[in-house]
């Protein structure tokens, strides 16, 4: 093995740049989607793959053993009566989230990017996460609660800062009941609340104002161009 070889990559850049590093170490296709999925806490390999269209079964395993070798990521099982296997992010995995937070901030400039694409819930909680604008918020605390089919995650909203992670919403002021990509047409696509409960694809929860207030605490960064 020479110098510029490493367990479980098949190149480098031979660069010492420490962003040519992170491009080898999260650069290759779905490497960095995948970290995105497993922000939100540990995923089985049918939920990953559920939640990166058009990733093949092969790919995955290619990626997830990569990054598991550059200590990215591990495998656990879980204990009974579970009993099944779960890719986790390790503690230094889950510090490159400010780094995705903000290419993806940087990203939203561009007049190519298009929010009607498909949106898993990772990627759309990663968004609030990205864009909430701490002005718009101002001194309101609440905890809104988001439930997408088996998915449900809880945030905490406090001093114009958001904490989200995969937890049940009984303790929430709020609960949004929908799909991704429905609730991304009302926090993005400026669709109003009633026309996606009239069309039956969001059902809310308590504190309606709140809502009503949710949804434009997350403004789209100005195109560049």
């Amino acid at each position: 093995m020479t110098q510029t070889e490493k367990p479980g990559r098949n190149r480098w850049y031979d660069d010492a740049c420490g962003t040519a590093l992170a491009l080898e170490l999260v650069g290759e296709r779905w490497s960095l989607l995948i970290v995105r999925e497993l922000m939100y806490g540990g995923r089985r390999f049918s939920e990953l793959k559920a939640n990166l269209s058009g990733i093949s079964a092969n790919i995955l395993t290619q990626r997830l053993e990569g990054m598991e070798a550059s200590g990215i990521l591990v495998r656990k099982k879980l204990p009974p009566p579970a009993s099944v296997q779960i890719y986790e992010l390790t503690p230094w995995g889950y510090e490159s989230e400010i780094a995705i937070r903000e290419l993806g901030r940087w990203a939203a400039r561009s007049p190519l990017h298009d929010p009607t694409l498909p949106l898993s819930a990772a990627s759309l909680m990663t968004s609030f996460r990205t864009m909430i604008a701490a002005d718009r918020v101002g001194s309101e605390e609440a905890t809104v609660g988001f439930i997408f089919g088996p998915e449900s995650f809880l945030a905490r909203i406090a001093k114009g800062w958001i904490e989200i992670r995969r937890a049940g919403t009984d303790d929430a002021d709020l609960v949004f009941d929908s799909d991704p990509m429905s609730l991304a047409s009302v926090v993005y696509g400026g669709r109003p609340i009633s026309d996606a409960e009239g069309a039956g694809v969001l059902t809310l929860r308590g504190d309606r104002a709140l809502a009503e207030r949710f949804v434009t605490w997350f403004p789209l960064p100005a195109k560049t161009g």
